[in-house]
């Protein structure tokens, strides 16, 4: 029996038993699918976390109070002997290396304007945050570069503070309190979003100085750097490691590059995706057992058929293919629905949830899919056996 034979002979036996074909190939479809649905949204995480972490530029490097070597985050500090201040943002400035240093203290305060309050952040900053967070002003100025001891009592606004406390009135020149102090604002920044979080348009921005007296600080918790392009981050961070240790007697600090941010969450996202993929590969390993109950079924079934043709001259090799390439062909028609109904929904979440950050990852789904392959040929193998091990009377007697 030619090959082209053996493919025509195992698809009429499929479509002639078609509720047991789609039954069997149930397992393998919802496994694909929910391959498909789970990596989507593994990988659309992936992808958003990533974004959020570049909104601010691929050339920054974060210093942290403390040595540690983990990456750490603005409000989890560590207590050291010595903290980073705004002198050690200024003195990093002044390298070659460094386009802008902005020192930073971040709290949470009751914001006054007139009969209105809201509570928000507060960003103890510097004037080079529209520079080195790629935040832009919308309407006056920024903070001043003013001394960094002895700043000015002045404030910036995010967009949707700005909403909330001034809504039908321009802001800028108004005056606000947080906590026992006023301020007078001077700016209001572009909508910018949220970031891990942190909602940075539900903001206010003052000086440095300023937030560490509000705060009762004796140093910043971290400083931000922008640095040339045309630089490499290890270049810059042997840089100011040099110069942080000539200030500090020590390296009690720690420098995290983008880099290297990036690259940790990378690997912490790609694991995350793994995970949900195994999810799905679950339902995958269901399907298999499905795949060879029914194959095991049908060569019970169909003994007498299988006795007739070896009888006409079948070989024993022919009954194995035979047997093993309906399994295949179960596992194809699965595998492939699988997909198309996991894109349906892919598709179909994105229609009525555009702020689910949904991806197709390509890569696990040709992976699941080959692994359909390779379950039905696995779960074929052993029926098949069975089947080719018939000698032509005895099957024929079952009849």
């Amino acid at each position: 029996m030619q090959f082209p034979d053996l493919i025509r002979l195992s698809l009429r036996t499929l479509s002639s038993h078609r509720m047991r074909t789609i039954l069997t190939t149930l397992g393998l479809i919802i496994g694909i699918a929910s391959v498909v649905l789970l990596t989507a949204m593994g990988k659309g995480i992936h992808q958003f976390v990533l974004k959020e972490f570049t909104q601010f530029g691929t050339n920054l490097i974060a210093i942290f109070p403390g040595k540690t070597t983990t990456f750490g985050m603005s409000g989890a500090t560590i207590s050291t002997v010595r903290p980073l201040t705004q002198d050690d943002a200024v003195s990093l400035q002044k390298l070659d290396q460094v386009i802008s240093a902005v020192p930073l203290v971040q709290g949470n305060a009751r914001i006054e304007a007139g009969h209105k309050q809201r509570r928000a952040n507060v960003f103890g900053v510097s004037a080079g945050v529209p520079e080195v967070w790629q935040i832009k002003v919308q309407q006056g100025r920024f903070l001043p570069d003013d001394n960094v001891n002895n700043p000015r009592a002045f404030a910036v606004l995010g967009s949707k503070l700005r909403a909330e406390l001034f809504p039908n009135s321009n802001p800028l020149g108004q005056r606000v309190r947080i906590g026992a102090d006023r301020f007078r604002v001077i700016g209001v920044m572009e909508s910018k979003g949220q970031m891990l979080g942190f909602d940075l348009d539900d903001s206010i921005y003052i000086p440095a100085a300023k937030s560490l007296e509000m705060f009762d600080r004796n140093g910043v918790m971290e400083i931000d750097l922008l640095y040339k392009p045309s630089l490499s981050s290890n270049e810059v961070e042997t840089a100011v490691r040099r110069l942080l240790i000539a200030r500090h007697g020590r390296e009690d600090f720690t420098i995290i590059t983008q880099d290297q941010m990036l690259s940790s969450l990378d690997d912490i996202l790609n694991v995350l995706t793994f995970a949900v993929a195994a999810l799905g590969g679950i339902s995958l390993l269901v399907g298999s057992v499905g795949i060879m109950t029914i194959m095991t079924i049908a060569v019970s079934e169909r003994i007498s058929e299988i006795g007739l043709l070896r009888a006409i001259g079948a070989e024993q090799k022919t009954i194995f293919q035979l047997f093993l390439l309906e399994a295949l062909t179960l596992s194809t028609i699965g595998g492939c629905t699988g997909i198309l109904l996991g894109g349906c929904c892919v598709i179909m979440l994105q229609l009525l949830l555009p702020e689910l950050p949904l991806q197709l990852a390509w890569g696990y789904i040709l992976f699941a899919f080959l692994l359909s392959l390779v379950i039905g040929m696995i779960s074929g193998v052993f029926p098949a056996i069975k089947a080719a091990q018939w000698q032509p009377l005895e099957a024929l007697r079952t009849e």
